[in-house]
């Protein structure tokens, strides 16, 4: 047990509701493609023959493309409106779906436009290919960017990133910002819709240059100035269960962050060979004004290098990111579940959240229950309930179905279910919560599964 915190004399008030602004992004994202097909149609004359069809369809989906591009550099901005309000786990969800989107127009762009011009010069498509690339203007470039496009897509990939260290999938994806790069003069000096049309012209260097901005200010210039203002570093590194550890770090005026239990930040420790990758950890207790303390499962080589970490280490923090905090609660009584390393979130909110508070807890072994020690002392402080589901002596699965979740909490129709664990457990609870009643907005999880 590695309680670091004083405990706040009272739970805080539930705050007040706040409306979700993912609908009217949504919207001005589906108005934003709308707009680029306006500007295609606009400018598209008379379509004759089989070339003329191919290269028309091959210059859409040209445009959606580059559209698509600048959506999906925007969604991964870090903008706190999203992560935040949204909640990042959906902007994931949204970034992802936006790449799936990006790598079918890129394909669909490169095969017919090719099989147009091949079709319009009698030529073959290998020829046509050859050609385009080495003759016309800005093409190298806009093979690079098609080349690095494509290497994001096959990382990204479920089946690949299984079989991939997060710190190769971490910076291959950051070739995307040199991509969108490579590819903009391509855009301009082959796109016929912006041939002559200054208006066309400026409103895409102002989509692609806002975007830019929004990377520079929120990725860059933001946590540079966290850190050079907080200076944070390792205070201490603390044993909670097998492979599972507590980092408590400190800095100064951590109050002025902002930062609510429930939310994470993305932590760089400039030591013991971690400087190089930048991984998200939530916050394991409610944060201080000159601490904050996140708890870690081993699960791979920068997880396991946290408790290699000793005091002193500097550390680069971004953030705090995430919606799974009280702003959520809507009802008088909650219900957490947390799932293995799941738990962290969920032990700050356990302690902060208002109003009645239980907490389900599910895990292997009794060894394997992380912070169960300060569990047991938050639910006596508040009188709330702390209940665990283990495996049997035979390695039986506990049963954490609709029936036995409503025989347990029989008012369950009636909480706010806080859900956080790894993406098979939270799918499966969140289909049994359903089952139970829960209405999906009183349902808050986050889950980082793309």
């Amino acid at each position: 047990m590695t309680t670091v915190y004083e405990r706040r004399t009272a739970p805080p008030v539930v705050p007040p509701a706040r409306r979700s602004p993912a609908a009217p992004l949504l919207a001005l994202l589906w108005a934003g493609a709308a707009a680029v097909i306006a500007l295609w149609w606009a400018d598209t004359g008379s379509v004759v023959g089989a070339a003329g069809w191919l290269t028309g369809a091959g210059r859409i989906t040209g445009l959606l493309c580059g559209y698509a591009c600048v959506v999906l550099v925007g969604l991964m901005a870090r903008v706190p409106l999203l992560e935040r309000r949204i909640g990042s786990d959906r902007v994931a969800r949204w970034h992802a779906m936006a790449g799936r989107y990006t790598m079918f127009l890129l394909l669909a762009h490169v095969v017919l436009i090719l099989a147009g011009y091949a079709a319009q010069d009698r030529q073959t498509l290998w020829h046509e290919a050859v050609t385009v690339v080495l003759d016309y203007p800005e093409m190298l470039k806009a093979t690079a960017a098609t080349l690095i496009l494509l290497a994001v897509g096959v990382t990204s990939v479920r089946a690949a990133r299984r079989r991939t260290s997060y710190e190769f999938w971490y910076y291959v994806h950051l070739l995307t910002y040199a991509a969108v790069f490579l590819s903009f003069g391509h855009q301009l000096a082959l796109g016929n819709d912006f041939a002559g049309s200054t208006a066309a012209t400026a409103a895409w260097y102002a989509l692609y240059l806002g975007v830019a901005a929004l990377v520079l200010w929120f990725r860059v210039l933001v946590p540079v100035r966290l850190n050079l203002r907080h200076r944070l570093q390792v205070e201490s590194v603390h044993q909670e269960a097998p492979g599972v550890y507590s980092v408590v770090v400190r800095g100064q005026r951590l109050e002025e962050l902002g930062a609510q239990a429930g939310q994470f930040f993305r932590w760089r420790f400039l030591g013991a060979g971690l400087a190089r990758t930048s991984t998200p950890y939530s916050l394991s207790a409610p944060p201080r004004e000159d601490r904050m303390r996140i708890t870690v499962k081993a699960l791979g080589a920068h997880s396991a290098g946290v408790a290699l970490l000793r005091p002193g280490t500097r550390v680069w923090a971004e953030g705090p990111y995430g919606s799974l905090t009280a702003g959520r609660q809507r009802a008088p009584k909650s219900l957490l579940i947390a799932g293995g390393v799941g738990i962290t979130p969920l032990r700050a909110l356990f302690e902060t959240l208002p109003g009645e508070v239980s907490l389900l807890y599910r895990a292997r072994r009794a060894e394997d229950l992380a912070l169960g020690g300060e569990l047991e002392a938050i639910a006596r402080w508040r009188g709330g309930r702390v209940l665990y589901a283990l495996n049997g002596p035979h390695g039986e699965r506990p049963d954490l179905t609709a029936r036995s979740l409503a025989a347990t909490f029989p008012d369950l129709a009636a909480h706010d279910v806080y859900l956080c664990g790894p993406h098979g457990f939270a799918r499966d609870l969140y289909r049994e919560l359903r089952d139970a009643g829960v209405p999906d907005r009183r349902i808050h999880h986050e889950s980082f599964e793309l």
